[in-house]
């Protein structure tokens, strides 16, 4: 059982950033993306949330004991930051983050307003990705809102709400450009827009998302233009919460089933996790021994070889929910601070500059950059950046430079006050 399988649908697909290098995107582009927490009740949502987010929320053994989303943000672990941080030792260390919503459960009929479905549904569009906890662990002690433990039927249960959910949403937003062009005859619906929606209720249908369409560009933008707010656009992670037992031996029925499932209905990453395991874990975090005694198996056997070594897949987690967000970062270094910006993949110089303060975007001059790899290979050990710029790494950079995650970067910028107005002009 590998840490992290990637179930592809097996079709190259349209589904990037709408610039830079990393081609066409659904959704957002912005450095201030969610990913939420999605799932039937009871399934482990809110106890995940809690160990990700080393918060305390309610996590009770009965359906909707979370009705309001809870909200938070986690660290991005990154050994780079921390690197950084032992060599500046600044008084300032501010990492990047992920920000979480934890989702109160969805039920079969969520779509028709069952148990609190269209609140839910709400608190799903309100995010830019979603981590799906898949429950295939048995507790007879947990109750599962469908009374037995059945992934595949769960996942086509949330599946067909959300795609309910859209067929009701295209439809209006269908409704809507149509009207506006009976209101102007001169006016006429490009043949993009017929073929983009005749593809969309086609998969709607068939209960496949829409990320598992196969778009080209000009698709793209006319989904983005017209029905961005589409749940089955979403970026999801599957996250297949096993029992300890399961987590321990890499062995699961039902890993195989999941992946072809999720295969089948648009691809996405899938990781085997345990929310008991994990939980048990977190009590031992002040005791170094027992935690050491606990990652050996807990008198479970590991399974032999570098895939049989036991350690915490949430920072995994958090690393995998920031780039299907398609989010990265770059770092400002210093005496007084060490920083992680966030911007969106494919961001250009002057956009990353406007992360720290919109002057250093209208002003923008240049940016010195250097890789992290670079630096780190280079410095010696020391603050400066005369070995870097000795070896030609450290680099002056224009409006075009594509940001690169890990770019250690200073920005050049001057702002001048605008010249104020004659009277009477």
């Amino acid at each position: 059982m590998a840490a992290i399988v990637d179930a592809a649908a097996g079709k190259a697909k349209v589904g990037g950033a709408n610039k830079g290098t990393e081609g066409p995107r659904f959704g957002r582009v912005k450095s201030n993306l969610k990913m939420g927490i999605l799932g039937l009740p009871n399934v482990g949502k809110s106890s995940f949330f809690n160990l990700i987010t080393k918060q305390a929320v309610a996590a009770e053994n009965y359906p909707f004991c979370t009705i309001e989303p809870n909200e938070s943000r986690c660290q991005v672990p990154d050994a780079r930051f921390d690197w950084l941080c032992d060599l500046f030792s600044p008084p300032s260390k501010i990492p990047a983050y992920l920000m979480i919503t934890d989702i109160a459960g969805l039920i079969r009929g969520a779509s028709e307003g069952a148990g609190l479905g269209n609140a839910f549904l709400s608190h799903i569009a309100s995010v830019d990705g979603l981590f799906h906890i898949v429950r295939a662990f048995e507790n007879p002690e947990v109750v599962h809102v469908d009374e037995s433990v059945d992934p595949i039927r769960d996942m086509e249960t949330i599946i067909h709400e959300l795609c309910a959910k859209d067929i009701k949403y295209l439809e209006k937003q269908k409704g809507f450009y149509e009207l506006e062009i009976k209101k102007d005859p001169k006016k006429k619906l490009p043949p993009v827009f017929h073929k983009v929606f005749d593809a969309c209720f086609e998969l709607l249908n068939a209960n496949k998302p829409l990320r598992a369409g196969e778009w080209n560009l000009e698709e793209v933008a006319k989904i983005n233009e017209c029905i961005p707010q589409a749940l089955t656009l979403k970026p999801m992670v599957y996250l297949v919460n096993l029992d300890s037992r399961s987590y321990i031996r890499k062995a699961n029925k039902w890993l195989v089933p999941i992946s072809n499932w999720v295969a089948e209905h648009g691809g996405g990453q899938i990781i085997p996790m345990s929310v008991d395991w994990e939980q048990e874990l977190w009590k031992l975090k002040d005791d170094p021994a027992a935690m050491e005694e606990f990652l050996k198996g807990g008198g479970v056997p590991v399974p032999p070889g570098p895939q049989g070594a036991l350690k915490s897949i949430l920072p995994r987690c958090i690393k995998v929910g920031y780039n299907v967000l398609n989010l990265r970062y770059y770092f400002t270094a210093g005496d007084t601070e060490v920083r992680c910006w966030t911007i969106p993949a494919g961001a250009c110089a002057p956009e990353a500059a406007g992360v720290i303060h919109s002057d250093f975007e209208r002003g923008f001059i240049k940016a010195e950059v250097v890789s992290f790899d670079d630096f780190q290979a280079l410095c010696e050990g020391k603050k400066s950046m005369g070995p870097i710029k000795a070896a030609g790494k450290y680099k002056q950079e224009g409006k075009a430079y594509e940001v690169k995650d890990g770019d250690i970067i200073h920005f050049m910028f001057n702002v001048t006050a605008e010249k104020k107005k004659a009277p009477g002009k």
